[in-house]
């Protein structure tokens, strides 16, 4: 169902209160800012229920929707999932453990199939009313482990890939503007910008983004949230609207490592039908899972190096004292702080038109979206070619003539892959060869720490994974995270380093909501 927000919240908003502790069986328990392990906890000794957590998210979103525009629809079958889970809880009494996420709410960006009564939109209303012939196989993964889908995250339309010169981070067609909960003004990043909001706003308790470029961390970054971009493979993609497989991944956006990592857990492993890139990354998924790698002096004996330039220059100075304080808690916390690095080619490295990455986005992403339009069972689209023909034919719908689709077009204009596109790859391979994995061996780095989420070009062309972690907020309030990036199939490593980085430092606040102008006039704009 569309989110509405009730005509009673126009006129006394309760941002101000979404703190609050509520009481449940006459015990207290806060929700907002809960964990998994807190919130199962919670309901281990029947303090809360699954019912209770979706029914407080459906009222937190109901009333801060209007003012973020960061959920496109509310799964109406939330609140039976919900009941179910409840039901098997106290059918179960005990016996078994039910897994960590067995009743808690997640939030999929609006790309990740779900074969239900929830649109697959890419934020767009050219698929509204498509039908996926089955669930993404993560979202498979969520529902055997007993999750509840509570619905779709807005996001960058398209992935911004309709004008990545024209559409603003966090705008789609079904949404509108996604608005950062710490800074109204602020840029709430993209392209999994809902996914990173809802999750920062107390309006779910964690959520699933992607990442081809930037799109987990990015948004994480921008909006005091923890983002883990895995390596490409580790997490299938089947099922998901595809920007280019080759650098394609989905990956968890919540507000702590350990909620991220036990999301990880659920959704990695080989899928038949990700058969490749999945068999080839199952061989490095650690027996037991990720969690075992939660620990408190993982930073001990690590190798790290720091690299400034250029990520540091494009940030407020004011965090640079708040950064160079983090780096001695890194040496404080036990690892070798090798400082000042640099990655040779990084101004190519980051320049999509340059490194060959937008060359191989172009063609893979008119392949697999045509692939993955003719998978479904009705759709009002069918190409790439109709889709910029209903933009063209909807211009108020989808503020064509505002935010363009000229990357679309470019889009449509390939043909494969051909000797173009075959040496954009082989550039890319060069490029991290001598740059990223040269960086990491010849200092024998166990991770690249960079402030920001300025590095994720070097992640991205790679396919290499990455974490970022909050880290403080500069003096206009707007947040920043430091990005822990590693080799491929490392994240037993970098979650180690981010677990202890994120305890020792604790840094991540909730959103002073209270500070938007609550006005009339602004909730009436915020449609």
């Amino acid at each position: 169902m569309a989110v509405n927000l009730p005509s009673s919240a126009l006129l006394l908003p309760l941002i101000s209160h979404f703190l609050i502790f509520i009481t449940i069986n006459g015990q207290h328990f806060t929700i907002p800012e809960s964990t998994i392990e807190e919130i199962q906890q919670a309901f281990a000794e029947n303090n809360l229920t699954s019912t209770q957590l979706v029914d407080f998210y459906i009222n937190q979103i109901k009333t801060l929707n209007p003012l973020l525009h960061s959920i496109i629809e509310v799964n109406p079958d939330a609140r039976d999932q919900a009941k179910n889970a409840d039901e098997e809880k106290r059918e179960n009494q005990g016996r078994r453990n039910l897994g960590d996420l067995h009743g808690i709410p997640v939030l999929l960006k609006d790309t990740i199939g779900t074969r239900d009564k929830l649109n697959t939109s890419a934020g767009s209303y050219a698929l509204v009313g498509s039908v996926v012939a089955r669930d993404a196989s993560v979202v498979e993964k969520l529902r055997k482990a007993g999750a509840v889908i509570m619905g779709k995250a807005s996001l960058s339309e398209w992935y911004k890939f309709r004008s990545l010169s024209r559409v603003p981070n966090g705008w789609c067609a079904r949404a509108g503007q996604g608005v950062n909960p710490y800074l109204a003004k602020g840029d709430p990043c993209g392209s999994s910008s809902g996914s990173a909001i809802s999750v920062a706003a107390n309006m779910v308790a964690v959520s699933l983004g992607s990442e081809t470029h930037s799109s987990i961390i990015c948004p994480s970054d921008h909006n005091s949230a923890v983002g883990l971009k895995p390596t490409v493979g580790l997490t299938s993609r089947a099922g998901v609207i595809p920007v280019a497989p080759s650098l394609d991944t989905i990956g968890p956006v919540t507000r702590t490592v350990s909620d991220a990592v036990r999301v990880l857990d659920v959704i990695v492993g080989f899928d038949p039908r990700d058969y490749e890139a999945t068999k080839r990354a199952a061989k490095f998924i650690p027996a037991g899972g990720y969690k075992q790698f939660l620990n408190p002096n993982g930073l001990k004996g690590k190798r790290l190096g720091i690299v400034r330039n250029p990520f540091l220059k494009s940030l407020n100075e004011s965090i640079f004292p708040i950064f160079e304080h983090h780096l001695n808690t890194l040496r404080e916390r036990g690892a070798t702080v090798v400082d000042n690095l640099e990655i040779a080619n990084i101004t190519t490295i980051v320049n999509p038109s340059q490194s060959g990455e937008l060359i191989l986005m172009m063609a893979e992403f008119k392949l697999f979206l045509n692939d993955y339009l003719k998978d479904l069972l009705t759709s009002p689209v069918w190409s790439l070619a109709d889709i910029i023909a209903f933009n063209k034919n909807n211009p108020d719908l989808e503020k064509t003539e505002e935010y363009g689709q000229d990357t679309f077009i470019a889009a449509e204009k390939t043909n494969g892959i051909g000797e173009k596109e075959r040496k954009a790859i082989e550039l890319m391979e060069k490029l991290t060869q001598n740059g990223f994995e040269k960086l990491m061996m010849e200092n024998n780095l166990d991770a690249m720490v960079t402030p920001g989420s300025g590095a994720t070009s070097v992640l991205a062309i790679g396919g290499y994974p990455g974490i970022t972690v909050p880290a403080g907020y500069d003096i206009n309030g707007m947040p920043f995270g430091i990005c822990f990036g590693g080799l491929k199939y490392t994240e037993p490593k970098l979650i180690e380093i981010a677990y202890d980085f994120e305890q020792a430092t604790m840094m991540r606040k909730p959103p002073p909501l209270e500070s938007f102008q609550m006005t009339q006039e602004f909730l009436l704009e915020s449609f």
